[in-house]
């Protein structure tokens, strides 16, 4: 969440309850140290929408829930697993490499 998006949900907080947002009554509520001409600036470009009081998180919230925490043991058989094909491509690659190297030594 930006700086800005912290300042409209506090501003428009404080329209909702009935209140005029200031740079005083926004700079008490804010999360972190901010100039204030930034305050300023922001509250100067803001304009009040009853429903924009909290940031989007949709994104962090479908994130959160697709995770899928795994054992340790899980883990290592999920990578097992997955390593399985690649071993197999190795081997099959190295007996390749073998046969080019025979078929070139039988050429000379």
């Amino acid at each position: 969440m930006t700086i800005f998006d912290e300042i409209s949900i506090i501003a428009n907080k404080l329209a909702n309850d009935g209140k005029v947002p200031s740079v005083a009554l926004i700079k008490s509520r804010l999360s972190q140290t901010v100039p204030l001409p930034k305050i300023i600036s922001s509250l100067k470009i803001w304009h009040h929408d009853p429903e924009f009081i909290s940031a989007p998180q949709k994104d962090i919230a479908t994130k959160a829930s697709t995770v899928v925490k795994h054992k340790p043991e899980e883990i290592s058989l999920l990578i097992a697993n997955a390593l399985a094909p690649l071993q197999q491509d190795i081997i099959e690659l190295k007996q390749q490499v073998k046969q080019l190297l025979e078929s070139q030594l039988t050429k000379k």
